[in-house]
C-alpha cells in the first residue's frame, strides 16, 4: 500500500481538459501525485529556465531506447510518433544507461526514464540506443500562472525522524545492476513472513515504478520513495536536501501504523557522491541498525566492506549477483568473514534473525 492521500493513479485526466492538453495525453508514472485539474494552461515561458521537477506536456517525436512510458497506474503503455505526454524534468545518473541533465530551455529533449523523467542526454553506455525524442509543448501552469512542479504534491506529513520506533536494515551496493533492488525486495518477503509488517522505501536515485512494485509484490504493507517528498531525480541534489528526503521517508514510515520494520535502499554505488553523502552522515548511522551489501563479484564486495569499515559501517551480509555464484560467495566470505546471503535465504522467515 502506498502512503498516497494525493491523487488517484488514473492514466490520463479521464475527460479533463485543461487547455492545451488533449484528452489522450498519457500522464506519466513521476505524476501520480499530480492533481490533473491544476492545470490551467500549457505556456512556452521562452525566457524561463526549466528546473527539476517543472511538468511538461511533450510530444513524442522519435521513438529509441525507450519505447514505452510508466504511467500513473503502472501499466507500461507503448509509445507512438505524435503521442502526446505530461512529465517532469530531472536530472540522470545510470552507469549502465544514461547521464542527462535539465536543459537550459524547452527546445528539445530527451525521456531518459521510463517512469517519465525528460532530460537532456550527455552521455550514453555504449550497448544503449539514442534516447527517445521529446519536444516540449510548453510547461503545465496553475491557476496563478506558476508553472506547476513535483515540488508542489509531496508527502501530506513532513516528519522528521529524529526518534525511531522500529528496526531499518539498508541496503547498499556496488553500483546499479548490483542487485539491491532484488535484495531489498526478498528482505521484505522474508520479514512479513516471519510476521513483520514492513515498510518498503526507495531513498534515491531517478523516479519510476519498478522498485516499489517489485516491494509490493513481496508484501510490503507500505512503500514509499524519493519522488513522494517531490522529487523526480535526487542526482546533482544538495547533501541537505537528500538528508531532508531521507529523514522524511524514514519519518513518516516509522509512524504510519502499519509499520513494525523498515527496508532501505539506497541508489547507485558507494562511489556516487549523492549516495556516499548520506551514507557517511550522522543521521545515516544513528537511523539504521543494520546494512547489507549488494554486489557483482567479490572483488566489489571486497572493496565496499573496505569503504563501509572506513566510515564506521560493517554490513551484518553479503548478497546481489555475486550470491548467485558459490565460487564468488567464498572468494568474499574468505577476504571480509562476512556471511554470504542469497535471495532465497533472504526471503525466508529466518531472515528475522538480523534483527532479533
Amino acid at each position: 500500500m502506498r502512503y498516497d492521500t494525493l491523487c488517484s493513479t488514473t492514466d490520463s485526466a479521464m475527460g479533463f481538459k485543461p487547455e492545451g492538453i488533449p484528452v489522450a495525453t498519457k500522464w506519466s508514472f513521476i505524476t501520480r501525485n499530480v492533481i490533473p485539474e491544476d492545470v490551467a494552461q500549457v505556456s512556452m515561458l521562452p525566457d524561463r529556465v526549466p528546473v527539476s521537477g517543472d511538468l511538461i506536456l511533450a510530444t513524442v517525436e522519435g521513438i529509441s531506447q525507450h519505447p514505452r512510458i510508466q504511467l500513473r497506474s503502472g501499466r507500461r503503455s507503448l509509445l507512438y510518433p505524435g503521442d502526446t505526454v505530461v512529465v517532469a524534468m530531472g536530472n540522470r545518473y545510470a552507469p549502465d544507461q544514461f547521464e542527462a541533465f535539465v536543459p537550459q530551455d524547452l527546445s528539445g529533449c530527451h525521456l531518459v526514464a521510463a517512469g517519465g523523467i525528460v532530460a537532456r542526454v550527455t552521455h550514453r553506455h555504449s550497448s544503449m540506443k539514442p534516447p527517445t525524442r521529446l519536444r516540449p509543448e510548453g510547461y503545465c501552469m496553475g491557476a496563478d500562472g506558476e508553472v506547476l512542479n513535483l515540488n508542489q504534491y509531496t508527502l501530506a506529513e513532513r516528519l522528521p525522524a529524529k526518534k525511531l520506533s522500529c528496526p531499518v536494515i539498508a541496503v547498499l551496493g556496488t553500483s546499479m545492476n548490483s542487485g539491491k533492488t532484488t535484495t531489498a525486495a526478498a528482505l521484505v518477503r522474508g520479514f512479513t513472513a516471519a510476521g513483520y509488517r514492513v515498510a518498503a522505501i526507495k531513498a534515491t536515485g531517478t523516479g519510476a515504478g519498478n522498485d516499489l512494485w517489485a516491494y509490493e509484490d513481496c508484501g510490503a504493507a507500505l512503500t514509499l520513495d524519493f519522488t513522494d517528498a517531490g522529487y523526480p531525480s535526487t542526482y546533482k541534489l544538495p547533501a541537505d536536501q537528500i538528508l531532508e528526503c531521507f529523514e522524511t521517508l524514514l519519518g513518516v514510515a516509522s509512524s504510519h501504523a502499519e509499520t513494525d520494520l523498515i527496508v532501505i535502499e539506497i541508489a547507485d554505488g558507494l562511489l556516487h557522491p549523492e549516495t556516499s553523502d548520506l551514507v557517511s552522515s550522522v543521521s545515516f548511522q544513528q537511523k539504521v541498525s543494520q546494512v547489507i551489501f549488494s554486489a557483482g563479484e567479490a572483488m566489489g564486495a571486497i572493496a565496499g566492506v573496505e569503504r563501509l569499515n572506513a566510515m564506521g559501517i560493517c554490513p551484518v551480509a553479503l548478497s546481489g549477483v555475486l550470491s548467485a555464484s558459490k565460487l564468488s560467495a567464498d572468494e568474499a566470505v574468505s577476504q571480509t568473514g562476512i556471511p554470504v546471503m542469497t535471495k532465497e535465504e533472504l526471503g525466508a522467515a529466518t531472515v528475522a534473525a538480523l534483527v532479533e
